[in-house]
């Protein structure tokens, strides 16, 4: 047992020897010339240092005192009343209705509908529209469909005839014509 235990005590200390004769070597090798690292460092001080532009000054916050209190809220659409003299003042009469109750084609821009066939019933033609979720539906004259109050006005072989009723940009209202052409048929794969 005192075999090993002295064996283990002379590696030890050859160990520490070791590491010290490692330290010694490492020391000697940072202890050369260094003159060519202090040249650097003088020649780098005696740079001219460059020049630090001054913060610019900070004007102080100037307060906005509101006074249109008495005005309408720009964020609160304005009332029918206040709407109907701008409307009186453009001289066109045309002006939709909005009392009526919309119709299902109204929620769709108009050229996102499709003509897609007629049918005719007891004398009576109708447009078969497709709208963009597919959905076919059936109109006639007097009809509205798109999103500018378009009435329908004529069902021909090839297109329906509307009239919608637009902004004019000065704060009335205009009749501009517009037609929903039948929609060329798509080839079936087979």
């Amino acid at each position: 047992m005192s075999a090993v235990h002295g064996a283990r005590t002379w590696s030890v200390s050859w160990l520490r020897g070791l590491a010290a004769a490692a330290g010694a070597l490492l020391l000697a090798g940072c202890a050369g010339d260094m003159s060519d690292l202090e040249a650097w460092v003088s020649e780098v001080r005696a740079r001219q240092k460059g020049r630090v532009e001054p913060l610019p000054e900070v004007r102080p916050y100037e307060t906005f005192a509101y006074a249109a209190h008495e005005l309408r809220d720009p964020f609160t659409p304005p009332s029918e009343e206040a709407v109907l003299p701008v409307l009186a003042g453009t001289g066109s009469k045309v002006r939709p209705n909005l009392n009526r109750p919309r119709e299902p084609l109204e929620e769709y821009p108009l050229d996102s509908l499709r003509m897609v066939g007629i049918l005719e019933l007891k004398g009576t033609r109708w447009a078969l529209i497709r709208a963009p979720d597919d959905t076919i539906h059936r109109v006639r004259v007097g009809n509205y469909m798109g999103q500018n109050h378009g009435r329908i006005t004529r069902i021909a072989e090839t297109q329906v005839d509307l009239i919608e009723i637009v902004p004019d940009g000065l704060g009335g209202w205009m009749e501009r014509k517009a037609q929903v052409a039948l929609s060329q048929p798509t080839g079936q794969g087979g």
